[in-house]
């Protein structure tokens, strides 16, 4: 095995890499009847963290 194969990572590690370039999500969920579409929502999430560089949108309570 070379060093490559044997490493592993742990799910906090691989979870803080993609937070730290931020994940985006997105799908499509369409309600059907018969062939006929009912209700059609279509979904987009940004997820990144919170750092110095990148405030939160949010402001924090008083």
């Amino acid at each position: 095995m070379t060093v490559i194969e044997r490493r592993e990572v742990a799910l906090v590690d691989l979870l803080d890499r993609l937070l730290a370039g931020g994940v985006v999500i997105t799908g499509d969920v369409t309600l059907r009847i018969a062939d006929v579409d009912l209700v059609r929502i279509d979904l987009n999430a940004l997820i990144s963290s919170v750092n110095a560089q990148v405030p939160s949108p949010f402001q924090e309570p008083a």
